[in-house]
C-alpha cells in the first residue's frame, strides 16, 4: 500500500516536469534546433554593420608648476 501511494506522487511529478519541458520545446524549439546546428543568431555577424569614426579635439594642458616642498606639508602627509 505503501509503495502505491509513493508512487502517485512520483508519476504526477514526471508528468508535470514532461508538460514543462513540451511547453519549452513547443516555444522555443527551432532556437534550440537553430543552435546544435550552430546557426544560432548570436554565431552570425550582424546583418548591417557600418564602422564608427570617432574624433578627438586636443585640447592643450597646461603645465604645472612645481610645488615647493614644506616641512608643514611633508608632516601633514
Amino acid at each position: 500500500m505503501l509503495i502505491a501511494l509513493a508512487a502517485l506522487p512520483f508519476l504526477a511529478g514526471l508528468w508535470l516536469a514532461a508538460v514543462v519541458i513540451a511547453s519549452a520545446v513547443e516555444e522555443d524549439g527551432a532556437k534550440i534546433v537553430a543552435a546544435l546546428r550552430g546557426r544560432s543568431l548570436l554565431a552570425e555577424p550582424a546583418v548591417s554593420t557600418r564602422p564608427v569614426v570617432v574624433q578627438f579635439a586636443s585640447r592643450r594642458v597646461a603645465a604645472r608648476r612645481p610645488m615647493r616642498v614644506e616641512a608643514q606639508l611633508r608632516a601633514a602627509a
